[in-house]
């Protein structure tokens, strides 16, 4: 576990702008809601700044990005990052990540 996650709470922020709503942000934010971790909290949040990229989900404090997910790809990322602190690779953000990061 990390420092971060094992000291500070994580929040889960899911875009809900016009850009990310009209690519499903809704329904990834629903389908989170679905998947609770302990000590993880989910919020729908205004533009992340990264438009046409979504939608679009941040990870902090862990400044993860991920991108172009999909409702069916939360719970990999809910047991695979918020429960096991591995990074999920297919979906990481490009422009903050390399594409063979997974940790």
């Amino acid at each position: 576990m990390s420092v971060a996650s094992s000291q500070f709470s994580r929040c889960v922020r899911v875009c809900q702008n016009r850009s990310c709503r009209k690519q499903g942000a809704k329904s990834v934010l629903d389908a989170f809601l679905q998947f609770p971790v302990s000590g993880v909290t989910v919020t729908g949040s205004s533009c992340l700044g990264q438009c046409g990229n979504g939608p679009m989900v941040l990870v902090l404090p862990d400044m993860v990005w991920y991108s172009g997910v999909h409702a069916s790809e939360v719970p990999l990322l809910v047991e695979q990052h918020l429960v096991s602190n591995r990074k999920v690779a297919h979906i990481l953000y490009k422009r903050f990540h390399s594409q063979n990061e997974n940790n």
